[in-house]
């Protein structure tokens, strides 16, 4: 089960120039906002916080893209997916938050409205001053009763052959794993977690080619 919050500590790194994609429905990610004012209709812009592969595949269509990161959370790969990168009967893991004082997780705002409002902001993770206020970001509950794909923690050895081993209607696990790692490394965000994951990930693909020849 997806939950949000709105965090109002989103600093920009660079500016990104818009573009749209139209994949997946845009109401899996938000609800938008709107009052009437006599014969015109108001739309306030919703700002939506990706830290997953929303930073190389929006899916939804959008106004303005902005690199930047949240403070005092970090991402990790405690979301079992069974519809996407993986099965019921063998899950994929995908990313969530999980709050960690003092820590940054870099990803990409997205403008969601018809007006266009360009800005050019760069700052750097000892910013005191955020960017945008009002950002919306969705983590995965940890509470089983209400998320039952939710797994948690586990060894990055444990995590990463369960991310080699799962595949599912959205292609293998360990593509959405390389992707973020990848989609990570062009904004030049370096994130542990995610990059031990990845070389974890590499080490048993290669022992496994190596055996099988």
């Amino acid at each position: 089960m997806l939950s949000s919050f709105i965090c109002s500590l989103f600093f920009l790194t660079q500016f990104r120039c818009p573009f749209s994609l139209s994949q997946y429905c845009l109401t899996k990610f938000l609800c938008c906002g709107s009052s009437r004012n006599s014969n015109h209709i108001i739309k306030m812009a919703m700002w939506v916080f990706g830290y997953g592969s929303l930073i190389w595949k929006a899916g939804f269509n959008y106004d303005d893209r902005l690199v930047g990161f949240i403070k005092d959370y970090r991402r990790v790969f405690y979301q079992g997916s069974t519809d996407h990168r993986g099965t019921p009967e063998y899950p994929g893991r995908t990313v969530t938050l999980e709050p960690a004082p003092g820590e940054v997780c870099w990803g990409a705002a997205y403008k969601i409205s018809k007006e266009e409002d360009k800005e050019t902001a760069i700052t750097d993770p000892l910013a005191t001053t955020p960017a945008i206020s009002g950002v919306m970001v969705y983590i995965a509950s940890p509470d089983k009763k209400l998320n039952p794909n939710y797994l948690g923690p586990a060894s990055i050895e444990d995590i990463a052959k369960q991310i080699v081993r799962a595949e599912g209607p959205s292609g293998p696990n360990r593509e959405y794993l390389f992707q973020l790692e990848n989609a990570l490394l062009q904004i030049g965000s370096k994130d542990k977690h995610l990059m031990d994951l990845a070389n974890e990930a590499r080490r048993i693909l290669s022992e496994s080619e190596h055996t099988a020849s």
